[in-house]
């Protein structure tokens, strides 16, 4: 049965490796982007597969907070039901790590703004929806102070921080929201694969970005996540496996989300 999907950070990388999957499948896919232009190609490239099913486009910067709301409310606008979330974007190294919101861009991308759209579709998902977070084997423990954007952090320390604190969110939604809550999973798809991203970040080349392009497909569709309601899947050991010891600690997950949300709720009731 074909089911609507929505991939952020669509348009390269993972995401599109993923999103050429499930549209080949017949789903009915929402691709977001940043880029406009970038848009309309994957679209194009999307709706030429064989066996492709509808496409529809959604264009955000998950910089902006108020984009990632405007975003959301499209979506609510223009859908009844979500079956899938993949929070895929996000965003190693940039030349201007600061937003005009005074916060550090990779915890925006990497951990508010999938936070702040998860929330926001919760009502079109049911018990039987999915909500897959893209996380990382780099996971560092996250100092608030710098998630508050009033400590600086290099490029490598901020994309584990944001990284972690994406898994440990993961952790305490799924803890927190009913029964009737969709199946939140955090997944690192695998280390080193061959995105953009990873080659910006490290000069190397990287593995195919099948691997990680097939877990989040089975994340989202197969029977083996069904049951994975806030739990970690580690795509390097191709098993279930504990993240950071910190995203096992209750305490530590309360204080990062209500951080997160004090954080969200600042800059969107902010004048712009």
């Amino acid at each position: 049965m074909s089911k609507t999907i929505l991939i952020t950070g669509a348009t390269d990388g993972i995401g599109f490796e993923t999103a050429k999957l499930l549209a080949a499948a017949g789903h009915h896919l929402l691709i977001h982007g940043r880029s406009a232009d970038k848009l309309a190609r994957t679209h194009a490239e999307l709706r030429d597969l064989d066996g492709a099913g509808k496409v529809e486009t959604f264009r955000a910067d998950l910089s902006k907070l108020d984009e990632v709301a405007a975003l959301a409310r499209a979506l609510r606008a223009a859908h009844p039901r979500l079956d899938v979330l993949i929070n895929n974007a996000g965003v190693y190294k940039v030349s201007g790590p600061t937003t005009v919101d005074g916060l550090d861009l990779r915890f925006v991308v990497n951990t508010l703004a999938p936070y702040l759209l998860t929330q926001s579709l919760l009502e079109l998902m049911s018990a039987e929806s999915r909500v897959v977070n893209l996380s990382s084997a780099a996971q560092a423990s996250v100092d608030l102070a710098a998630l508050a954007g009033e400590k600086d952090l290099g490029d490598g320390e901020a994309y584990a921080q944001s990284k972690l604190a994406l898994t440990m969110w993961s952790f305490q939604l799924a803890q927190t929201l009913g029964p009737e809550a969709p199946v939140i999973v955090a997944v690192n798809p695998a280390s080193l694969l061959a995105s953009k991203m990873v080659k910006e970040a490290y000069g190397v080349a990287g593995h195919d970005l099948s691997i990680g392009a097939d877990v989040l497909v089975r994340a989202a569709l197969d029977e083996e996540f069904a049951q994975a309601h806030g739990r970690y899947y580690d795509n390097d050991h191709q098993r279930f496996a504990d993240p950071h010891p910190d995203a096992l600690n209750p305490e530590k997950n309360r204080a990062l989300v209500a951080t997160v949300e004090k954080l969200i709720d600042q800059r969107l009731k902010a004048p712009h």
